[in-house]
This record gives C-alpha cells, sequence and structure tokens, in this order.
C-alpha cells in the first residue's frame, strides 16, 4: 500500500502538468466555443463555420491536403520500409534508418525554406525543369505544391512506423505460398496485406493527424494566405482584424471532432478485420 501512494506521489507532478496544459485548455476551448461575440450563448460559431463559404473551402482544403498527403505519403512508406527490411542488417539500412530519424524532425520554417529553395519560384529544381520545358503549371504554393510538401513530412513518420510491422510477416509463409503455386500478386493480397492491416490502419491514422494539425511549415510558406483550418484558427486568436477566440474554438472542436470520426472508422475497420480473419 505504501507503495502505491509512493507511486501516486511521483506521479503527481505529470498529472497536475497534464491538468494544466492539456484537461483545462480543452474544457475551456469547448465551453467557449458556444459563445458567439455578437449572438451570445448558443450554436451560432458552428452555424457560421459550416454555412460560409470562406470556412468550408478552408475545412475542404484542409481534407483534400490531409487526406492525399496520407495516401501518398503511406504508400510510399510501405515501399521503403519492405525494400530496407529486404536489405537485412546492413549498413547502408541502418545508414537510411537514421536519416529517417532525423528527417522525421525537419518540419517547420527549415522545410519550407529548403522547398523554397527546391522547388519555389526561381528554385534550383523550377528553373533546370523549366529551362527543359518539364516544369509546367506546377506551383509550391497552390494545393497541389503543398501536397507535395506535406507528403514529404509524412514519409520519414510512416517508415518508422511501418518497418517494425514487418516482423510480423514469416518467410516461411512466402515460401509455402510459392509452393502452394500462389505468385507474389496472390501473396501480397491473401497473406502479406491482411496481416499488414492493422498497422497500415493505424499509421494513416497517425498521418491524417500529422497533416491535419500542421501549421508551421504551412505558415511560413504562404506567409498565412493558404485558407486551411489551422491559418484561419491562428488569425482568429493573433490576427490584429479578425480577432475572435470563441470562433476559433468552435474551429479547433471541429478539428478534434474530425479526429473522432477517424479514429472510429479506424477501430471499426479493424474489428472488422480482426473478426473476419478468425476462423
Amino acid at each position: 500500500m505504501k507503495g502505491k501512494w509512493l507511486a501516486a506521489t511521483v506521479l503527481l507532478p505529470f498529472i497536475v502538468i497534464f491538468g494544466a496544459f492539456q484537461i483545462a485548455p480543452f474544457l475551456w476551448m469547448t465551453l467557449h466555443s458556444f459563445n458567439s461575440e455578437a449572438e451570445g450563448w448558443g450554436i451560432d460559431n458552428y452555424r457560421l463555420i459550416l454555412t460560409s463559404p470562406f470556412y468550408r473551402q478552408a475545412i475542404a482544403f484542409s481534407l483534400q491536403i490531409t487526406f492525399w498527403s496520407s495516401v501518398f505519403g503511406l504508400v510510399i512508406a510501405l515501399i521503403g520500409s519492405y525494400s530496407l527490411r529486404q536489405l537485412g542488417a546492413t549498413r547502408l539500412r541502418s545508414a537510411v534508418m537514421s536519416f529517417t530519424n532525423m528527417t522525421s524532425n525537419f518540419t517547420g520554417v527549415p522545410l519550407a525554406f529548403a522547398f523554397v529553395i527546391l522547388l519555389g519560384t526561381n528554385g534550383c529544381v523550377t528553373l533546370i525543369l523549366r529551362r527543359y520545358g518539364w516544369f509546367g503549371d506546377f506551383s509550391l504554393y497552390s494545393k497541389t505544391g503543398l501536397m507535395v510538401l506535406y507528403t514529404y513530412f509524412q514519409i520519414p513518420l510512416g517508415v518508422l512506423l511501418l518497418y517494425p510491422a514487418f516482423d510480423a510477416l514469416s518467410e516461411d509463409w512466402r515460401e509455402s505460398a510459392a509452393l502452394l503455386g500462389a505468385g507474389k500478386i496472390r501473396y501480397w493480397r491473401y497473406i502479406g496485406l491482411p496481416v499488414l492491416a492493422p498497422a497500415l490502419m493505424g499509421t494513416f491514422v497517425i498521418l491524417l493527424a500529422n497533416a491535419l494539425g500542421a501549421y508551421a511549415t504551412i505558415f511560413a510558406l504562404t506567409s498565412g494566405n493558404f485558407n486551411v483550418i489551422p491559418i484561419r484558427i491562428s488569425a482568429l486568436v493573433a490576427g490584429d482584424l479578425d480577432l475572435d477566440p470563441n470562433l476559433a474554438s468552435a474551429l479547433g472542436m471541429l478539428l478534434v471532432f474530425l479526429m473522432v470520426i477517424i479514429t472510429l472508422i479506424h477501430r471499426w475497420m479493424m474489428r472488422r478485420s480482426y473478426t473476419h480473419s478468425q476462423p
């Protein structure tokens, strides 16, 4: 009993910090999201968000960039993780994993600056491709350009999350499938991908959350001129013209709601996958 009290005492500072910086702001945001400066208490903030074309555009852009960057990042990370696993315990694999660990933290202003140098209006890669007529109408500051940027910082995180999942695949399964006449496509369709499905779904949800709340990179790249939810929240909290923390709280609760829906869908798909895998 004394040991339990001692453990609880050690955890007390963590509980206080967690409550002060996680629970209390969330409760404040939840409460004030129902307080409109113009209409008072009610759902006017949510009504404004759902009826305003400006905020609907921000929601649409955020969801499009988040979804496609997560899909592309997941596919590239899956291929990269499998390739690293096939290398075995080599120096090249160790070097690539070390590089992946480093680039997973390469976000924010440094990442935006790097992409401006490479793919900006006068970036070195842009000038080279434009010289040979290969660049087309691509713009780093457009929705397509932001998808490329988001996909880049999704890949290292996806590799770090998916690489351990390949431990669940046994080489004996591949050999047994080959002896029974199954080719590579049938092996991955009926054995490999179903085994990796929980890791793929979990990684996809984490990538969605990683992209949906990203702020520093897109703000540094576009100076807050691109219409996505994190930029709108920032403008409402720290802006000089449209200061409205209560409306920003409603937008923040919208992000929470989206992540809850995504998580519930993920859990439902995981439960279906587990049920169908049982004999």
